[in-house]
């Protein structure tokens, strides 16, 4: 089949034309630091979203909201935090700078997310270990899939150690009706520009109340204190979030609703036409107390799926950035590691490719990344399965429904009879 012309894209968020407003206000009142009205208007906004009775702050990136959450819930050095492996490495580096030590909590099948056994048996056993339990929990909403939040809460309340949810990739997905950022002490969000609604760059904390809202932003800001003059009692940060970033998230909250039912209708779209193609399974909500925003639609494929081209996976080396690094890279001398996808999936990787189709492995878990080598994980092997079998395709406001079935044929063409 002939390649699509215009690249289908993984994820890229859509700018509707309501941005322009917000963000030329900006320009026109001279307001192009980290306050102003846009920054308040969007906080606003994102706390009518995830209900009143929290508190929001907009942040420069939902890798410093993690970071300034478990400062929060008093993460420092020589303490553990138990995290989510199955993740992107935003979710465990804010540890690392604190000096804490991420402590791999394995994922169950349903929905790849935190597996609460898995967790319970790690805490009790950093107990036995190191004669203290961990500063906080942290698990992932992975492609917008709520995690197990009554069983994960369960034991937070238990163990008396406090939820920071990583919502980077699930804003506006639910469990129980329940916003996903909402169950924790702090929720994290992200708005990148490949999110669910984007401010180009940047990140939001949900907090319990303004308290701790005040908190988090004193220390967002260089944790300046109430003198005429600049004196500072603790270390803080450059991470508020621009009135322009701010003004372009106001218009983007327009749309906000209008863009996740495009990626649940795209997602019911993929799992209808994947219904019988044999060894290609699709990720969806378990039951129905979960409901995912589909930020990324995944599948898995059978290893005994044959697909044309696999018998030269992994030849080369890659020289490019596969999966949105922006061309930023660390070569590499060799096409291969320990811990990869079957060669049947990244052969439909670049045979997709070759369609103009973008696509993308799953995480790879962070127990098996070698920065994190000498962490302790607890693991039971799910997310390394799934980390060799899965594969993400195009989702988004960008993606039509022609796409879909363009892409899924692509596929079928592409398995071997």
């Amino acid at each position: 089949m002939e390649k699509r012309e215009k690249r289908i894209l993984l994820c890229l968020c859509h700018l509707s034309g309501n941005e322009i407003k917000y963000v030329q206000k900006a320009f026109d009142d001279n307001w192009v630091v980290p306050l102003g009205p846009n920054v308040n208007g969007f906080e606003e906004d994102l706390q009518k979203f995830v209900g009143e009775n929290k508190e929001v702050v907009a942040l420069s990136a939902g890798t410093a909201a993690v970071h300034l959450a478990l400062l929060s819930c008093g993460v420092g050095p020589g303490d553990e935090v138990c995290v989510q492996s199955f993740t992107f490495c935003a979710s465990s580096n804010p540890i690392t700078y604190l000096g804490a030590t991420p402590v791999f909590i394995d994922s169950e099948k349903d929905t790849w997310n935190m597996d609460p056994e898995l967790l319970e048996k790690a805490i009790q056993d950093r107990i036995a270990k190191t004669g203290k339990k961990p500063k906080a929990i942290v698990p992932v909403a992975l492609y917008g899939m709520p995690y197990q939040c009554d069983k994960i809460m369960e034991i937070s309340r238990k163990y008396d150690i406090p939820v920071v949810e990583d919502a980077a990739e699930g804003f506006g997905s639910k469990y129980k009706g329940q916003v996903l950022g909402t169950f924790g002490k702090f929720g994290v969000l992200s708005f990148n520009g490949n999110k669910m609604i984007t401010t180009s760059g940047g990140g939001a904390l949900i907090c319990e109340d303004k308290d701790s809202k005040n908190n988090i932003m004193w220390y967002a800001t260089q944790a300046r204190d109430a003198y005429p003059y600049y004196q500072h009692s603790a270390i803080g940060y450059n991470y508020r979030m621009s009135n322009i970033c701010a003004g372009i998230g106001r218009g983007q909250m327009t749309v906000a609703a209008d863009h996740i039912r495009h990626h649940q209708k795209l997602a019911s779209l993929y799992a209808e036409l994947f219904k019988d193609v044999k060894g290609i399974t699709f990720h969806k909500n378990p039951n129905s107390d979960y409901d995912s925003n589909y930020w990324l639609n995944a599948i898995t494929i059978s290893p005994e799926l044959k697909i044309k081209g696999q018998e030269n996976a992994y030849k080369q080396v890659i020289t490019g950035a596969v999966g949105g690094a922006a061309g930023v890279i660390h070569a590499v001398d060799c096409p291969t590691t320990d811990c990869q996808p079957n060669d049947n999936v990244e052969a439909l990787r670049i045979a997709l490719d070759a369609l103009n189709i973008e696509s993308r492995p799953l995480w790879k878990p962070m127990h098996k990344q070698p920065v994190y080598a000498n962490a302790p994980a607890y693991v039971n092997g799910v997310s390394e399965s799934l980390f060799k079998i899965g594969m993400c395709l195009p989702s988004g406001p960008y993606v039509t429904e022609d796409d879909v079935r363009f892409i899924v044929d692509a596929i079928k063409e592409s398995i071997v009879d």
